[in-house]
């Protein structure tokens, strides 16, 4: 499963919920008015033989039942984006009925056709107002050209003279009313479309603002820690030096010494991180080889942790190429992706950096064969202090997300739990998505 971290996907889908709420809702008022105005005007001591009545009551009778049954639906929450069409191509069914009980090819009803590529476009974008029109135009010219040629008799209780047009009037009707639902189709969909980019920007401005928050707090909290760390954490690695090197040290106390180090090298690490972590600085973009940039990392992975023993780290790609980034931001982004992808390893299987160039701009993928991430864990991969190892701190991709954001590079994650994961940085700056971080 491929987790995208740039530019986030429309928000058509996730808004699809509230917009068929706020529909099913308006359409049941709706519906009610229209009944209210026939009992008023209609029913009051009238009896039901007339045709047109009997159709108009029993058309409302009806739209009620699809407005409870897409209630229904809706809070099933299935097969939404079916009911979406759905009701496009009914509502343009009912104003053809409509359009029928009160003039055929002349009926003011016609301009309804309109209002459904409104709620189209408000729904599903381009799609959905290109569904109505098209719904439309098919059925209204399919009325015209049945009652024209006689194929279908107008309502008995409707004066037959309003009905009866000549062949360049039935031509008139179908195109004026092809070109109005093309026309309101095209702008309704071009506004749609538009607004579903600017609401995904305010989204992801609003995601990016949040978690400049969380992270600000975050990083208030890690460069206390890391101050009061570091201090006495230089004090023991340098007395275990030291202490290395007297000769009267048994080979169970220099092991002992070796864990020792290790284990102040990986908490020099997480203070290191969480420094990087507390406090964010503005790229300094220029020429930088990042070629070189991922073997010097995949080298000094290779003489240092679980590379040395049982993981290895291989690089594949070109021997050089050249982008714009921040020469020193970007070795902690390529860094911390292997440490974790080697952290996240099983032992024997090697962990690949690979570079690669296309049409679309150079792409640094880091690729592991461990334990993978599962679905609970996939949205909150990035934040800060979330981990899914026992021993992770959740502090280093926290980093390359933020590395990766002030750069503009969009981020990938390929991953299913069990068979490894496998993440992607593509090495071009993404108009919007950038976001450099204050001095």
């Amino acid at each position: 499963m491929r987790i995208s971290l740039g530019l986030p996907d429309m928000v058509q889908s996730s808004a699809l919920p509230r917009r068929l709420a706020l529909l099913t809702a308006a359409r049941i008022v709706f519906l009610s008015v229209c009944l209210a105005l026939v009992g008023l005007f209609y029913l009051r001591g009238a009896s039901l033989g007339s045709t047109t009545l009997r159709i108009g009551l029993l058309l409302l009778v009806v739209s009620f039942a699809l407005a409870g049954f897409y209630a229904l639906l809706l809070r099933l929450g299935r097969g939404l984006a079916f009911v979406a069409d759905a009701q496009i191509v009914l509502d343009q069914l009912a104003w053809t009925v409509v359009a029928y009980l009160t003039g055929g090819a002349s009926s003011g009803a016609a301009s309804l056709y309109g209002l459904s590529c409104l709620v189209g476009a408000a729904l599903s974008g381009s799609r959905g107002a290109a569904l109505a029109a098209g719904s439309g135009v098919v059925m209204y010219s399919s009325l015209v050209l049945l009652l024209g040629s006689g194929t279908l008799a107008p309502p008995p209780d409707q004066p037959a003279a309003i009905y009866q047009i000549s062949g360049d009037e039935i031509r008139f009707y179908l195109a004026v009313n092809a070109l109005v639902q093309l026309v309101v189709a095209l702008l309704a969909g071009t506004l749609a479309e538009r607004l579903r980019w600017t609401g995904g920007e305010l989204v992801m401005a609003t995601e990016r603002a949040d978690r400049a928050e969380r992270m600000a707090a975050l990083g208030r909290l890690a460069a206390g820690l890391a101050h009061e760390i570091r201090n006495p954490l230089g004090s023991i690695a340098g007395s275990i030096e030291l202490l290395r090197s007297a000769p009267a040290l048994s080979s169970d106390d220099q092991k002992l010494c070796d864990i020792i180090a290790r284990e102040s090298s990986r908490l020099n690490d997480l203070v290191t991180d969480m420094m990087d972590l507390s406090r964010p600085r503005r790229p300094e973009l220029g020429p930088v080889d990042v070629a070189q940039i991922a073997q010097d990392v995949v080298a000094l992975a290779g003489r240092s942790g679980r590379a040395v023993s049982d993981v290895a780290v291989l690089y594949e790609g070109p021997p050089s190429l050249t982008i714009d980034a921040d020469g020193a931001q970007l070795r902690q982004l390529v860094w911390n992706l292997v440490r974790n992808g080697v952290q996240a390893s099983s032992p024997g299987r090697p962990v690949r950096v690979v570079l690669t160039a296309d049409d679309a701009g150079p792409t640094l993928s880091v690729i592991d064969r461990g334990i993978g991430i599962d679905a609970t864990a996939r949205e909150r991969l990035f934040d800060a202090f979330f981990t899914t190892r026992s021993q992770g701190t959740g502090v280093g991709l926290a980093v390359v997300k933020r590395i990766a954001d002030d750069h503009g590079f969009p981020i990938d994650v390929d991953s299913d739990a069990g068979r490894g994961a496998t993440f992607r940085v593509r090495l071009v700056r993404t108009p919007g998505l950038g976001t450099p971080a204050s001095e």
